[in-house]
């Protein structure tokens, strides 16, 4: 249903697919009052950003880590059981540990900032409809 367009809406709200914005300089005036009211503190972008930046050098860090230490281990000319472990420690499964932590952090943080559009989005569009259900109301009521 949000594909299609809706004909009947007034000019000035929400078509279909952001075609049109809502331009109630009204309620927008409103909506930063009620925000500034609250108090609320913002996260900054830039702190995410980093993280975002951080996790992904982790996961690439981390599979080169796992690629050296599985590269060592099978060139390791000696047979000998204690150097294997140590590179299998110190490459592969640290590169792993590593992998691990970066993917969580890219994820974690891209899926939040993905969030976070997603329910302004979806409060943009309430409003809106909000908007033309009132609009319509009154409509109906004057004769």
């Amino acid at each position: 249903m949000t594909d299609m367009i809706d004909s009947t809406a007034p000019t000035g709200t929400m078509g279909t697919k952001g075609s049109e914005l809502n331009e109630n300089p009204e309620r927008i005036e409103a909506f930063r009052t009620e925000v500034e009211q609250m108090k609320l503190r913002a996260s900054s972008a830039e702190g995410e950003r980093r993280l975002v930046v951080l996790g992904a050098l982790a996961l690439a860090a981390g599979l080169a880590l796992a690629v050296f230490g599985g590269i060592m281990v099978q060139n390791t000319t000696e047979n000998v059981a204690a150097n294997q472990r140590a590179f299998m420690a110190t490459g592969t499964l640290l590169g792993i540990a590593l992998i691990i932590v970066g993917a969580a952090l890219f994820v974690r943080f891209s899926l939040a900032r993905y969030l976070r559009f997603w329910l302004i989005r979806l409060v943009h569009e309430s409003r809106a409809n909000t908007d033309r259900i009132v609009e319509a109301i009154e409509r109906n009521r004057q004769p």
